[in-house]
């Protein structure tokens, strides 16, 4: 649909300066603060892509799923699989990232097939067993024909190669050096621009308005004409092909995976990042991934200063009061933004409402 707004001078400026913030923001946060944090920045774009995938099915369709985490893996895998000595084939990342997309599609069309029927709870636990399922077959499929070399993972992950250039050594261009973790954190936001540009089309389309109807009533929405076992299956297949490709961006740029990645635990923190962020809200879940992200490691290396500085001495583990801060965090977002920090419009009346008929009653 033609948007006139998107062309104004002031929507072009805005646009400018965003590009410009993206580009500058590896430079000036590694100049200011180290390459650690921009690689706390690459791992934030990477959570942003997959919370932008779980989005479709939880904050379109409204389908709880807590075992999204195994759609990354599959995706991590695959490129590990067909990019590492192995099984001796290193082929181009054009070719396996849409193939770990398709991949992952497919394996989320098999997890939405025997689930339509179950809504809540009941999907909740089902999905979470889909998790589990493929983490441990992950696991042990290392007998008796050895393909994940089990709970050792796969190691000596060939890295990204952009036209020939290996991107996990830094690149000098005119003098100038710019880092590995920079040139991944282009590549990464050139990914999630994109998927950030798919759900925005999406969400505006005849797909993205009957998700909102499943999710709002899907009685209603299939007394409307609505084929809602389709359309489900397609929420199912769009979010796993988004966490397919930022699986196969992560076994690229860690180069070595293995089954202890895709725990239960991720698939929580990536649902934090939706509902923290604002369930249906595109703008919320970047926020949220980028929060839920950088939040954690602030905590780890702050905790331990701030406690000598007050304390003269470290008197709780950085870690354990990492966790504990970053829990205190979750909960008073939820208590004071429940429908997150960057809500939806429809959902954010939607809490309201239900409130008020609370109060009522």
């Amino acid at each position: 649909m033609f948007k006139p707004s998107l062309f104004k001078p002031s929507s072009r400026l805005g646009f400018c300066l965003i590009a410009a913030a993206l580009v500058l923001l590896p430079f000036v946060v590694g100049g200011v603060f180290g390459d650690t944090w921009v690689r706390v920045i690459d791992l934030a774009l990477l959570y942003i892509m997959l919370a932008l995938g779980l989005n479709i099915v939880v904050g379109y369709a409204g389908l709880l799923d807590l075992g999204y985490i195994a759609f990354f893996a599959v995706g991590a895998y695959l490129y590990a699989l067909l990019n590492s000595p192995q099984f001796g084939l290193f082929l181009p990342i054009w070719v396996i990232l849409p193939l770990g997309a398709l991949v992952a599609g497919i394996f989320g069309i098999l997890l939405g097939a025997p689930t339509l029927r179950l809504r809540g709870d009941y999907l909740a636990i089902v999905t979470l067993g889909f998790g589990e399922i493929v983490r441990i077959f992950m696991n042990n499929l290392n007998s008796p024909i050895n393909i994940t070399n089990g709970p050792q993972g796969i190691s000596g992950i060939a890295p990204f190669k952009i036209f020939g250039t290996s991107l996990s050594r830094p690149l000098e261009i005119f003098g100038f050096t710019i880092p590995s973790v920079t040139l991944y954190y282009f590549l990464f936001v050139f990914f999630a621009l994109l998927i950030i540009f798919v759900s925005l089309r999406l969400q505006d389309s005849r797909i993205g308005r009957a998700w909102v109807a499943i999710r709002e009533d899907e009685v209603a929405a299939k007394a409307c004409g609505i084929n809602t076992r389709n359309v489900k299956l397609l929420a199912f297949a769009m979010g796993a092909s988004f966490g397919g490709v930022s699986g196969g961006l992560f076994a690229g740029f860690q180069q070595f995976v293995s089954p202890e990645s895709f725990g239960l635990m991720e698939s929580v923190m990536v649902l934090c990042m939706v509902v923290m962020g604002g369930m249906g809200s595109i703008a919320g879940v970047v926020m949220g991934g980028l929060l839920l992200t950088v939040l954690p490691e602030l905590f780890r290396h702050g905790a331990g200063p701030v406690q000598k500085a007050v304390f003269g001495k470290v008197l709780v583990d950085p870690e354990s009061l990492r966790m504990l801060l970053f829990g205190l965090s979750l909960i008073a977002v939820m208590l004071y933004r429940p429908a997150g920090l960057w809500p939806e419009a429809r959902h954010k009346h939607e809490i309201a409402d239900a409130k008020e008929e609370g109060e009522k009653a």
